[in-house]
């Protein structure tokens, strides 16, 4: 996955040992424990990371027993990921596993009094919680390094990018941490925090208010450690003249954007920065905006509230589904899932966070966080509103085949039929609207107990409900 999604040249190496049902029926730590064994002398690595799977939680096999043992024939450190799989996502996981690998680190340091804590002369930064197949993470990476860069701050280690555990031990050497996604590296940051007294600033630099936050936020840091900065000019001269989001929000294009409606969904992070970017950037009513991190809801509701008109909190698809059916928005800025909800519902949806696909993966530099992120950003939303414009022109020119007619809409509970003189009616209209007067003439249909349209009830849903 790495090579096909990141197009990471150098290839994960990967072992697969199979465990059949004899091995379970005796119990599998003989197993495990040799293969741990056998890899650290073959590989010689820092460190092996045991991580519990739902069989081993169904068989409720003693895996901190599976490391005591192999801890004593292997020259690596050996960790259980403290998660449990019924439980937690995969972005808590790793979140929590961070934390853990470097809690043990810092812990293991301090013990053997190794932990560097003299620090950096000029002001430095970790920047914590940059993954491998994190949305556009990489991306993203490159932004930030120029934003600390112009910001005369030094990087002094980046998690857990290309680092080695035995790097560790240096983050103290850093004024303080940076956390760019709330998802993973918020909990590493709090540990160090409370175990070493360094502060961290979470402020996610997407969009052109939360980068003057972020900033802002920064020079307040390291101010208080003191490095006395102002970074106002810089601010200034970034939005007006790197930034093209700022005047283009406000040019005749967008103009076009005024009454639209959207709704947002995704990772705490990406939906959060892009219900504000809608809103207070670009003008747009954002219908209700949700995430799927039901662990983050708190902070989630605080963030959001006053950007949209309902706050979503939920991981179940299809009632997102049904919302943005029942909604109708003019365009969706979700996942690759909203992005297939709004495929059935021809309407257009931007791609902002994770779940993804491939195409999510660009060889180009497609950012989200920083100053050329906002431009990213900008793209995004007008292309996402005027995509249905382009495929209406797209069909009177023969550009494509005529989008068909959804014959299924996620908010019809019964099947209605259409006479053919109906369709050929609905055919005539433009294909970006299609979609939405379907489905309004669809429920004047179930309202009036029609389960047949034909041309009179258009016209009759026409009038009565301005479809």
């Amino acid at each position: 996955m790495r090579s096909m999604l990141e197009r990471d040249r150098n290839f994960t190496p990967v072992t697969a040992s199979i465990v059949d049902r004899h091995v379970l029926a005796r119990g599998s730590q003989e197993k495990v424990v040799n293969n741990i064994t056998r890899k650290d002398k073959e590989e010689k690595p820092d460190l092996v990371v045991l991580t519990p799977t739902c069989t081993s939680s169904i068989l409720q096999e003693d895996l901190q027993n599976f490391v005591n043992r192999a801890s004593l024939e292997s020259r690596a450190d050996i960790i259980l990921a403290d998660v449990n799989h019924y439980r937690v996502n995969e972005l808590e996981a790793s979140d929590r596993t961070l934390e853990q690998i470097i809690t043990f680190y810092i812990n293991k340091a301090i013990k053997n009094k190794t932990l560097q804590t003299q620090k950096t002369v000029v002001p430095s930064v970790n920047i914590i919680g940059v993954l491998s197949l994190g949305f556009h993470n990489q991306h993203d990476l490159v932004d930030m390094k120029r934003l600390f860069s112009d910001l005369g701050i030094q990087l002094n280690h980046i998690i857990p990018e290309n680092a080695s555990v035995h790097d560790l031990k240096e983050l103290p050497k850093a004024w303080f941490n940076f956390v760019p996604y709330r998802e993973t590296g918020l909990m590493a940051a709090k540990f160090l925090k409370n175990k070493l007294d360094m502060p961290f600033v979470d402020i996610t630099p997407m969009g052109i208010m939360n980068i003057k936050s972020c900033v802002r936020a920064i020079q307040d840091t390291i101010g208080k450690l003191g490095s006395q900065n102002n970074y106002e000019e810089y601010l200034n001269r970034q939005t007006k003249y790197i930034s093209q989001a700022a005047w283009f929000s406000r040019s005749i294009d967008c103009q076009n954007l005024t009454g639209k409606t959207a709704i947002v969904f995704g990772d705490s992070t990406h939906a959060a920065a892009m219900t504000q970017i809608l809103s207070e950037e670009m003008g747009i009513n954002v219908l209700w905006s949700g995430t799927y991190c039901t662990y983050d809801k708190d902070w989630f509701q605080k963030k959001v509230s006053k950007y949209c008109s309902e706050v979503i909190i939920t991981d179940d698809h299809n009632m997102v589904g049904d919302l943005i059916a029942k909604t109708e928005p003019n365009a969706i800025f979700g996942t690759q899932m909203e992005r297939h909800i709004g495929k059935r519902l021809n309407i257009p949806c931007g791609v902002i966070s994770s779940p993804v696909h491939i195409q999510n993966f660009p060889l180009s530099y497609k950012p989200f966080l920083g100053y050329e992120g906002t431009n990213q950003i900008a793209d995004l939303i007008y292309n996402s509103f005027t995509l249905g414009m382009e495929d209406h022109l797209l069909e009177l020119f023969g550009g494509h085949d005529t989008t068909e007619i959804l014959t299924n809409t996620l908010t019809s509970q019964t099947n209605i039929s259409w006479s053919p003189e109906a369709t050929r009616e609905l055919n005539k209209i433009p294909g970006f609207v299609r979609g939405k007067v379907k489905r309004n003439t669809e429920k004047f249909a179930l309202q009036q107990n029609h389960n047949l349209v034909t041309l009179e009830v258009m016209y009759e849903a026409k009038e009565k409900v301005n479809t």
